[in-house]
């Protein structure tokens, strides 16, 4: 048996019955993954990836729109990390003191 793994924006964008910029503030924040992304700045290039999926049906013509959140998603992540190894550094700093 063929086992298929849907991620939200596949998923988002084939169940919706409206497009994905007209959805309403409360349905978003209603979704713990958007809630996530919205906390990284990357939100607004989230739903450009979902936008396009629904317009193309075909993820092969989204990937400008794929690459771009990527490329934000992995800056988020990167100074994320920068953030925690510098209050690490703080903290056991300030314990030996």
């Amino acid at each position: 048996m063929l086992m298929v793994k849907l991620y939200p924006i596949q998923c988002r964008s084939m169940s919706t019955t409206s497009p994905p910029h007209n959805r309403s503030r409360s349905e978003d924040e209603d979704d713990p993954i958007d809630r996530m992304i919205s906390r990284t700045g990357c939100g607004e290039l989230h739903y450009a990836v979902q936008e396009c999926m629904a317009e193309h049906q075909d993820w092969r013509k989204c990937q400008s729109q794929v690459q771009t959140f990527k490329d934000c998603m992995t800056s988020f992540q990167n100074s994320r990390k920068e953030q925690l190894n510098k209050h690490q550094h703080d903290s056991a700093k300030s314990a030996h003191n």
